[in-house]
C-alpha cells in the first residue's frame, strides 16, 4: 500500500453508545489512491468503554503515527482541526416541558425588568412626552400615538436584530448571539482539546 493520504479531522462526533471508532468516522480521507484511502477508513482507532466519561479526545499526532507503523510507505498530509472531539451521550433525554417552561418564564421576566430599567434609566416617558409637545403643542402625560409605536418597533427590532422568527431566517449572515455562541464553544474546545487530550497529560508515556 502507497500513496499520499489528505487527512482532515473533524472537529466534533457525537455518539451514544460504546463504540468502535473507525478513521473515517474522525476524519475525512482523500488520496491519489482511492482504494487505498478506502482501505484506511475502515481501520479502527478507539474503542469508547464505560471508562470513558463523556469527553474523548482524538490527536491527530497519534492517527498518524500509527498509520505510519503500518503503512510505512504512505505518506500522509494533515490538513485542517488537529484533534477531534468525541461527546458521548449515553443517556440522552428529551427535555422537561415543566422545565423550558420556567426557563422561558425567568428569561421573559428578566428581559422585560431589563428593559423597563433601561427605559427608566434614560427617562424614555419624559422624552416622549417632550417629543410630543415639540410635535403638536400640547403637553399629555401618556402620548400613546408614540409610544404603541415605539413599543411594535422595538420588538420588531429585536427579531431583525437576531435575525431570527421562531425557526425562520431572514438572511444568512449570523446574529450577534450566534458569533458569541460560537467564540464560547471554539474556547470551551480549545480547552478541552487541551486538558483532555492524553499527549497533554504528564503520566502518559512518550
Amino acid at each position: 500500500m502507497d500513496g499520499i493520504i489528505y487527512l482532515r479531522m473533524k472537529r466534533h462526533l457525537e455518539i451514544r453508545n460504546p463504540m468502535e471508532i473507525k478513521l473515517k468516522d474522525v476524519a475525512h480521507l482523500t488520496s491519489n489512491s482511492p482504494q487505498t484511502a478506502t482501505n484506511l477508513e475502515e481501520l479502527r482507532i478507539y474503542r469508547i468503554t464505560e471508562k470513558d466519561k463523556e469527553i474523548v479526545i482524538i490527536d491527530s499526532f497519534l492517527i498518524i503515527k500509527h498509520l505510519s507503523e503500518r503503512f510505512p510507505n504512505v505518506e500522509i498530509q494533515l490538513l485542517g482541526p488537529e484533534q477531534t472531539i468525541i461527546r458521548i451521550n449515553r443517556y440522552k433525554k428529551r427535555p422537561s416541558v415543566f422545565i423550558v417552561a420556567l426557563v422561558w418564564l425567568l428569561l421573559f421576566i428578566g428581559t422585560a425588568m431589563t428593559i423597563i430599567n433601561f427605559h427608566y434609566d434614560v427617562s424614555m416617558q419624559a422624552v416622549q412626552q417632550k417629543l410630543h409637545f415639540l410635535l403638536t403643542g400640547e403637553e399629555n402625560e401618556y402620548p400613546l400615538w408614540i409610544q404603541i409605536p415605539y413599543s411594535f418597533g422595538l420588538g420588531v427590532g429585536m427579531i431583525l436584530f437576531f435575525n431570527h422568527w421562531f425557526k425562520k431566517r431572514f438572511n444568512e449572515e449570523p446574529s450577534p448571539l450566534e458569533v458569541e455562541i460560537h467564540n464560547y464553544q471554539k474556547s470551551l474546545d480549545d480547552y478541552m482539546n487541551y486538558h483532555e487530550n492524553k499527549l497533554n497529560d504528564p503520566k502518559y508515556p512518550n
